[in-house]
């Protein structure tokens, strides 16, 4: 496939070179010089301007950091329009399902289809090429775009209709974070019957409480450490899983207790829980 790429980071830089060694040939922005030299030297070919990279496409895939760069790049910054009609954009930024939702009306007049594929996971699932994928569209441009998300994305998980994968990743992420209080609980009832926390993080994942929050703290040492190295992934989509609930007349219920618990439990080491971003 032709691609178009925009925001080759931390999560972007990683899907490139998978795109690439799948054999799409992929076109990345890079506003800066310094930025197209550096993917150049990759051998990634980096060009300037979103029409450039747009233009011709197949697709075109956006993985920025926040609900509010997408809306910068997509509508303010002319990628819907930049795009050629039966092109699908993809969007793996974690946000607010009315973005998707907003941008596949605006896309519709041209045209163009919108898939939300918000993630789970890390650079090191996407060099593994088992990144986890929450997948939002219609059938037939999900099934167009699925053989370069199969590049990096394993599962690729088709939940519904574009802005289901959104939803879908907000209840995940305040079920983790929920988990994360759970195991702040855990560790202090650990304490109160005498049990190091080392020592408890140890075990757990050997027993039926494992899970994947507990795998990642465990693997930090303690829930402090771990919340404060993801707090800034996590905290963000927590805030729009309330807030998106709430639009909808929901509410996160229990989740909402244990996440109080996190809090509680990370503020003595001079933490809160964050509310910026997430690719858990």
């Amino acid at each position: 496939m032709r691609l178009g790429f925009i925001g080759a980071g931390r999560m972007g830089r990683p899907m490139v070179h998978r795109l690439i060694e799948a054999g799409h040939e992929v076109r990345v922005l890079g506003r800066s010089a310094e930025t197209r030299a550096a993917l150049a030297q990759e051998g990634v070919q980096a060009l300037a301007g979103v029409t450039e990279v747009a233009g011709g496409a197949d697709a075109v895939v956006v993985c920025v950091f926040t609900d509010e760069q997408v809306r910068e790049v997509c509508l303010d910054g002319g990628l819907l329009t930049a795009m050629p009609e039966g092109s699908v954009l993809v969007v793996h930024t974690t946000g607010s399902p009315g973005t998707a939702e907003t941008l596949a009306a605006r896309a519709a007049s041209r045209g163009v289809h919108v898939v939300d594929s918000p993630v789970s996971g890390g650079p090191h699932d996407i060099a593994a090429g088992r990144l986890t994928l929450f997948v939002g569209g219609a059938d037939d441009a999900v099934a167009r775009v699925r053989p370069a998300l199969r590049s990096y994305g394993d599962p690729v998980l088709h939940v519904g209709p574009t802005g289901a994968g959104q939803r879908v990743k907000l209840v995940n992420n305040a079920l983790f974070a929920a988990q994360l209080g759970l195991l702040a609980d855990a560790v202090r009832l650990g304490a109160q019957l005498g049990v190091d926390e080392a020592a408890l993080l140890g075990a757990l994942p050997h027993g039926s409480s494992a899970s994947r929050a507990l795998a990642g703290v465990a693997a930090r040492g303690s829930v402090a450490a771990f919340a404060a190295a993801v707090g800034d992934f996590v905290g963000k989509d927590v805030e729009v899983a309330r807030k998106v609930a709430a639009e909808l007349g929901g509410d996160l219920g229990v989740l909402d207790e244990a996440l109080g618990t996190l809090a509680d439990a990370v503020r003595p080491a001079g933490r809160s829980v964050p509310q910026e971003g997430t690719d858990r």
